[in-house]
This record gives C-alpha cells, structure tokens and sequence, in this order.
C-alpha cells in the first residue's frame, strides 16, 4: 500500500477461477479492495498463479493490494503436488513437541518458510496460519489434525514459530481463529457454532495460546482472522466475528491484539442476513478488513455496499506489513530445497 495514497475498501475478495473474467475486472479496479485470496479453484500452474497475481496487481497503479491463500499443510493447501510440496498437517509437529521440544521447533520453522518460499516465489504474500485453535474431545474435526495439538502450552509455543517460518521468507501470517474454534461442536462452514463454557474455562484453554501470543516480547508481526463462533459467557446474540463486546473486552481487550483482524469468511453458513448487512455489522463490531470468499459476483456487489475505507489502524497494518512482503529473498537452489524437504520429513519420523 503506497504512503499518502486512498485507503482501499476494507475488504478481501475471491474470484472465480483461473484467470479473471471481464466483469471481475471492472469490478475490483471500481471497489479497490485491500486485497485477494486465492483457492484451488484458482490453481493450475505455477505459471498461471503466477500471471493471474501480477494481474491482480496491475488493477489499481495506486495500491499494492495483499493476495492471500490458505496453505496450512495437510487437509488445507490450495497448492498442491504435483506443483507444490505436500506439506505436514500441524498435529504431526505437535506431536514431534512432546517426544523432541527443539527439534520440532526447528522443523515446523523451516517447514513454513519452505511453504513461504512457494508462496512468495508466486506473488503471494499473506498466508492464512498459523492456527491457535484448542481441539476438545467432541468437537467437530473441522479444526482436528489442523491444530498443533489439545494442549494450549503446545499450541502456545509452536503457533509463534509457523509465523517466524513464514516472515523468513517474506509472507505475513495469520493467527486463526480469534480468540478459539477449537471448542466449536459444528462446522462454522455449513452452522453457527455456540460454546457454552465459562470465562474461566475459556482462559485457560481457548484463549491462552492468544494471552500467550500477547506477551511474546518481540511478538511476531501477524495478521488475524476471527471465529464465527458464539461464546455465550460473553455474548450470547452475536458470533465473535459480529461482537462489538468480544472485540472490546477480549480480543483487543483482554488478548491485547492490536493488529490489523479480518473476518472468517462471510459466505460462510455461521452467518445470516443481506451480504451488505454482514459486512457493515462485522466492521462496527471491530474488523479492520471483512473477507469475501466464493468469487459469487452479485454477493461481491452487495459486501461492497456494506464497506468502506480502510481505517486508519488497518492501513497502519498494511504498510506496517510491507517490510514483510517487500523484503529481500535468499535465492535458494531446487536441491537445497529438496535437502531442506527431507529434513522435515525426517524429524518428523525420528525427532
């Protein structure tokens, strides 16, 4: 985002498929959105994600906009082999901890900045992980094997070295899902999850990887994304994502995160109403910046009239994001990756 430029709109869209269609053109170069976020319906070649970023790029000679995608490793990569490494799912590091502290440290470290090269070398700069869910027993598997594990102390010190992976090679994490999903009994995807649990349950589990993340001293640079998900010992009517209460007292409150928070996605089924109305609700109750997914157009327009600017925090965040994004890259050769891939793979067999 340039110094002294209009803020965009304070919204991340999807797009449709490979390449953009004329209407989706018009469209984003008309709203100006922050940013985009990549899906594997967007995916084919790294030529074509290539292109198709610079594309998206070329739009608005004025603003840098953010490209995002969801490349946790395990159940959740867009990119995908035969292009693209299959990469661990969390739980595999989380579990590599209990047998072998550091050597899994150092793993997940230099596997996220492996996952980070991928992304950078094609324009991607935000990568939507790491995660600081707390699974329970019961809960619905939507998190499962994502998570680093069902103990908050582990999650706690594995979720700030995926985002220290990630800045290694130039690509702006995002801490998920705030401030929990991992108690959610439902698929905030298809339903709106309610977690009864009381303050104190939800602070010493749900949350404490966040309070942890607060004290880190430096604290790794970090976007965040929050949970569709109703806590009713703090409020019972709206899910965090549309709670003014769960911002102030918890999020920006309690939790101490003063960076720049997008919605989960509002295509989602956790969430009810007009488009338009999602979006303005999610930004009075605290989001910087709303996420718009399934590349639908009519709903696009209606998320556009409920959104305004960028505010003055999240452009903070934005540029505050570009020493990230813009900084120089080690050029490292397809058998020193290969070397570093096989690193991984045997920590995680042997610790």
């Amino acid at each position: 985002m340039t110094q002294g430029t209009q803020p965009p709109k304070a919204v991340i869209f999807g797009l449709s498929g490979l390449t953009l269609t004329e209407a989706e053109r018009e469209f984003f170069k008309r709203e100006r959105p922050a940013g985009y976020i990549l899906f594997a319906r967007n995916v084919e070649t790294p030529s074509q994600v290539k292109a198709l970023v610079a594309d998206l790029r070329s739009l608005d000679s004025a603003h840098s906009p953010v490209v995002l995608i969801d490349q946790e490793g395990g159940r959740v990569q867009r990119l995908r082999p035969p292009h693209w490494r299959a990469a661990p799912t969390g739980l595999q590091f989380g579990e590599l901890y209990q047998r072998n502290p550091q050597s899994a440290m150092e793993a997940l470290r230099l596997n996220m900045a492996l996952i980070g090269k991928e992304l950078a070398d094609l324009g991607i700069d935000v990568d939507c992980a790491p995660l600081l869910d707390v699974p329970v027993p019961g809960a619905h598997d939507v998190i499962g094997d994502r998570a680093y594990g069902t103990d908050p102390a582990i999650v706690s010190v594995l979720a700030p070295v995926c985002a220290e992976g990630l800045i290694d090679s130039g690509v702006v994490p995002v801490i998920k899902h705030m401030p929990g999903h991992g108690r959610a009994m439902s698929d905030s995807h298809k339903d709106l999850p309610v977690v009864d649990a009381d303050l104190a349950t939800l602070r010493a589990t749900d949350f404490k990887p966040y309070a942890a993340w607060a004290a880190l001293k430096p604290m790794p640079f970090a976007f965040a994304m929050t949970a569709h998900v109703i806590y009713t010992a703090i409020d019972a009517a709206n899910p965090a994502t549309q709670s003014k209460k769960v911002f102030d007292e918890i999020i920006r409150g309690e939790l101490a995160f003063d960076g720049l928070i997008m919605s989960d996605d509002l295509s989602m089924h956790a969430l009810t109403g007009p488009f338009e109305e999602r979006a303005a609700k999610s930004l009075a109750a605290g989001c910087d910046v709303v996420l718009h997914c399934n590349g639908d157009m009519a709903e696009m327009e209606a998320v556009a009239r409920g959104t305004g600017a960028v505010g003055p925090r999240g452009v903070r965040e934005l540029r505050a994001s570009e020493a990230i994004r813009l900084k120089p890259r080690k050029a490292l050769s397809g058998v020193t990756l290969a070397a570093f891939e096989l690193q991984v793979a045997h920590r995680l067999r042997h610790g």
